[in-house]
């Protein structure tokens, strides 16, 4: 007697109403990522109190451990726009195949940062600056960072598993577990409570090391418990090139733009070093600061995502522009929001860093200059998440190389010849102003030419992918 086989009844996300949908993914994600923000301003606040050269440091290393998160969240972002769109597809086979490529490049990513860890580590401080101090406390931190990464990588691909089949509360869980390890074990690793050694910087270190684990270790189990729309096989570790290769279309843009990023900030602490070592505190307050405004967004988008890829698959256009319009509307609602903080406190969020009289003379029109940038920033994230979504990456990537290293840079450096430290901050507002202008361009361009393509094709489901033009 032949055994009938259930195909899984089709997900949420191409039936629920978008604004449900999309509110009922995103809210765990954003409140995952508040933690995630809490944690990283956490440790900042107690790295300050070791002494400010320690906070500079830390400051320094930043653009460091923005890139590695960078090459974990952009092939993230593959296997998740990838994943989801398989599923869009009901091809539950490629599905899985998919999440156990991403599981691979996640192993690969850390050996390779495991040996800039154990290599790298000095020559990158010393290129930024030669205050010896300040150089072995970077050092310290960074290469525990860089040595212990494997647990960074796992939880991030194993959350953008969860993200991809719409199981956002579970990839909160594991965000949540390891912000609480690490906001309760920096301060009793830093200054040596409960009988634990005195641990200074790497005590910080640690604590961010040791709540990654956990959260990947978390991430594992409730992929293999929970999540029944993929299974998680050893024999599709190996790899597929096809797949790869899909995947890299989309993750290589994302990664370089994070990358582009990371320079910026690097070029940018050369320049305000060249003011005083103050000014580049300063800046790193601001992107511990600004994290509460932008990780918000990010959860938004992580939630926007997986959907517009899913409907995408299942041929949805307007499940799809009307996902995106009310990203749009929440973005920059919270954009607004944080612009509104940063422009009445800015003194009462800088003494959480024991600011110096010096730091928040440097430090409050800092914030209320670069803040400014809010107003553009929620439509611009945005705009280029939906273009990475359709598979047209090369827009994303265009995007943020002109707003971050061909305007921002740039202006930054011109202005700095001014010798008026406050007119370097100018620079933020006058690149998103420009990156505005594009990101309209280039999103109409994308939806259209997606459009196009599932009107003429007249079938529920996609099975192409558009090429990055």
């Amino acid at each position: 007697m032949s055994k009938t086989v259930e195909l899984p009844q089709e997900n949420k996300m191409g039936i629920m109403p978008e604004n449900k949908l999309l509110l009922s993914m995103a809210i765990p994600m954003m409140l995952s990522m508040l933690v995630q923000a809490l944690y990283n301003i956490v440790d900042s606040i107690f790295v300050a109190q070791i002494e400010e050269n320690a906070l500079t440091a830390v400051s320094l290393a930043f653009p460091m451990q923005n890139l590695l998160i960078a090459v974990g969240v952009g092939f993230g972002v593959g296997v998740n726009a990838l994943l989801s769109r398989f599923l869009g597809e009901r091809n539950f086979e490629q599905a899985n195949r998919t999440a156990m490529q991403g599981v691979l490049l996640a192993i690969a990513s850390y050996v390779l940062v495991l040996l800039i860890g154990l290599f790298g580590t000095e020559l990158y401080m010393r290129s930024q600056i030669n205050i010896p101090e300040i150089i072995d406390y970077g050092v310290t931190y960074l290469r525990i960072c860089c040595i212990w990464s494997f647990g960074m990588f796992g939880q991030i691909i194993f959350e953008r598993l969860l993200q991809s089949t719409g199981r956002t509360t579970l990839a909160m869980a594991t965000q949540l577990i390891g912000a609480i390890i690490n906001i309760i074990m920096d301060p009793i690793l830093i200054f040596g409570w409960l009988g634990f050694p005195e641990m200074g910087i790497a005590g910080a270190a640690i604590a961010t090391v040791l709540g990654q684990i956990v959260g990947a270790g978390m991430g594992l189990l409730l992929n293999i418990k929970f999540n029944k729309e993929i299974h998680l096989r050893l024999r599709d570790l190996l790899p597929d090139r096809t797949l790869l290769g899909r995947i890299m279309k989309i993750s290589i843009p994302s990664i370089i733009m994070s990358a582009i990023s990371s320079v910026m900030t690097f070029i940018m602490n050369i320049i305000l070093v060249g003011f005083t070592e103050t000014a580049a505190a300063v800046f790193g307050i601001y992107f511990k600061l600004q994290s509460f405004v932008f990780m918000p967004v990010f959860g938004l988008n992580n939630a926007m995502v997986p959907i517009i890829a899913y409907n995408y698959g299942a041929g949805k256009p307007e499940r799809m522009r009307k996902t995106m319009k009310l990203s749009m509307m929440y973005a920059v609602l919270i954009m607004l929001l944080g612009l509104a903080v940063f422009q009445i406190i800015p003194e009462k969020l800088l003494l959480f860093f024991d600011a110096s009289p010096h730091l928040l003379e440097i430090g409050v029109p800092a914030l209320r200059i670069i803040s400014l940038s809010f107003i553009f920033a929620g439509y611009c994230i945005i705009s280029s998440s939906t273009c990475q979504a359709l598979g047209y990456s090369m827009y994303s990537l265009w995007l943020s190389l002109l707003r971050q290293l061909v305007v921002l840079v740039p202006a930054a450096y011109l202005l700095s010849l001014t010798g008026v430290l406050r007119n370097v901050w100018l620079s933020f507002p006058i690149a998103e102003i420009v990156s505005v202008i594009i990101a309209t361009i280039f999103i109409r361009r994308a939806l259209k030419k997606v459009e196009t393509e599932l009107h003429m094709l007249s079938i529920p489901t996609m099975k192409t992918v558009p090429s990055d033009k």
